[in-house]
């Protein structure tokens, strides 16, 4: 126990102190939100990776290999081709088009892309981002308490309650420089903790069996690439559920003001072999972990949730205890916390972002000096994260039996499916308007909370829409809303010419 908190300690002494270095680095809004917009490829990979991550690759992933067997790896597919197209065809237009605008927020870049008269849309998509995002990081907080439980033995409350005083400081010291200096570190941290721990795995087990062989003893279906069920149609579903995680990545805001942070659009071609190198290996590697605690831990006839948790959840810390020695334990509980940590100060600086500037700056104080703004944004952070803390604290009371791998995609798909379709439009079609901007926000908002708690509970439909989750259909809702009001309400032509002259610049260079 002593070790394990003494790796603890330099894990956190490390944090801080970047933290100090970063908030060297700050002098104004743009440095507090978005580095000053320099920074390089392989920060702005391992941090867009790192957040868009979380405490959900380590525990939800890895229990979700160690349940659902091979079907598994289909998220990692659909994450993979969701960060290529993303980082392939979308990264350096927003790039531009953000550069274009001076955005320094997502509600910046959508208000100036449209050139509204108006701060419906900044109200509107910075209402929805807070409420999310704060969604998200209550999440994380209930990773941090899950973690701290299983793999140190300290109390739920108490564990959610020092990850919160974690992040907050080094997030109020150094802002959005020292939380992507920090998701480097942690970053880098997940990628060797979870690409070495399966090899150290396989080489410590009996290998005569073999992966497939062990499975097959105990229960044959896990070995079924394409889903577990007798039901074709259940397969399917839970394939798209898997695979459409994905999705997430083509526009969610805490990726994208990543984007807006890189110092330049050569830095982003150098950047994509980063992100897709670390998703390919980490996401392959987490769900390797669970299949092969499957078959350690288990066999024909036991109860999977009696043994490995909830969804799995103690998958990683069990694998760990079980091979790895007392030092290395302490730093994989490290490396949890990274994936956490990494994506709630990203997520707390996004949802500051939208209240202090999009809210207070843009619509009341729009003469407020800089230093001022950044002391409102501060405490803004604070109440945010108390805010979240406290939800995840009342969610582990009221659902003990949660899994972890959908509650956190639950925060995850409302982001997505209220921003993502948003962005897509804005990049490729010229013909979006505003207001279909607005119904595209409101219809995926709507969807994920109607597909989450009616659809799901509908009778004899119920399961399916439970196996494809609420991101897919909440997805495909606010694209297909969106084209059609745009198609009614066109936008004006100033909006058209302005995203022609952007388009024209883009093929002159």
């Amino acid at each position: 126990m002593i070790t394990k908190i003494i790796v603890l300690t330099l894990y956190v002494t490390i944090l801080f102190l970047i933290g100090i270095f970063a908030s060297r680095k700050v002098n104004s809004m743009s440095d507090y939100y978005l580095g000053g917009k320099k920074m390089g490829f392989w920060a702005v990979a391992f941090s867009a990776r790192a957040t868009g991550e979380s405490g959900w690759l380590l525990i939800g992933l890895t229990g979700m290999g160690a349940m659902a067997g091979y079907s598994a790896y289909w998220v990692v597919l659909g994450e993979l081709l969701g960060v290529f197209i993303s980082w392939q065809f979308m990264a350096k237009l927003f790039k531009k088009r953000s550069d274009k605008y001076g955005s320094i927020t997502i509600p910046d870049y959508l208000q100036s892309h449209f050139k509204s008269t108006n701060n419906v849309l900044r109200i509107l998509s910075a209402s929805i981002l807070v409420i999310f995002v704060v969604i998200y990081v209550a999440t994380q907080m209930d990773v941090t308490g899950i973690a701290f439980n299983s793999m140190l033995g300290i109390k739920y409350e108490t564990g959610a309650l020092i990850g919160f005083g974690i992040v907050l400081v080094y997030i109020f010291i150094g802002g959005f420089v020292a939380a992507v200096w920090s998701d480097m570190f942690q970053g880098i941290l997940m990628f060797f903790g979870l690409v070495l721990l399966p090899i150290v795995v396989w080489f410590s087990m009996d290998q005569g069996t073999g992966i497939t062989n062990g499975l097959n003893a105990i229960d044959p279906t896990l070995t079924q690439f394409m889903g577990r069920s007798s039901d074709g149609w259940m397969n399917l579903f839970t394939i798209l559920g898997f695979s459409m995680i994905g999705l997430g990545f083509l526009g969610s805001p805490q990726v994208y003001v990543r984007f807006m942070s890189i110092e330049s659009e050569k830095e982003i071609d150098k950047g994509k072999w980063v992100a897709l190198l670390f998703t390919l290996l980490t996401d392959a590697a987490a769900v390797t972990i669970g299949i092969l605690a499957r078959v350690y831990f288990t066999e024909y006839g036991d109860n999977p949730v009696a043994i490995l948790g909830n969804g799995g959840e103690n998958v990683l810390s069990m694998i760990t205890e079980e091979f790895l020695p007392t030092i290395l334990v302490a730093i994989y509980i490290a490396i949890v916390l990274s994936a956490i940590m990494s994506t709630i100060d990203s997520l707390l600086i996004l949802a500051s972002s939208a209240v202090t500037r999009d809210f207070y700056q843009k619509i009341f104080r729009p003469n407020i000096k800089d230093e001022d703004l950044t002391k409102i944004s501060r405490v803004s952070t604070i109440i945010m994260a108390f805010t979240a803390l406290i939800i995840a604290i009342i969610m582990n009371y009221v659902s003990p039996d949660r899994q972890i791998f959908w509650v956190i995609i639950f925060g995850w798909s409302g982001i997505a499916a209220t921003f993502c379709p948003v962005i897509i439009l804005t990049l490729f079609w010229k013909g979006y308007s505003e207001i279909g901007a607005i119904a595209s926000m409101i219809s995926g908002f709507v969807s994920v909370i109607l597909f989450n708690f009616v659809f799901k509970e509908m009778p004899d439909i119920g399961e399916y829409f439970v196996a494809l989750d609420v991101l897919a259909p909440s997805f495909a809702v606010a694209m297909i809303v969106g084209f059609i009001v745009s198609k009614f309400y066109p936008p004006r032509e100033e909006e058209i010419k302005i995203v022609e002259e952007i388009k024209a610049r883009s093929q002159d260079k």
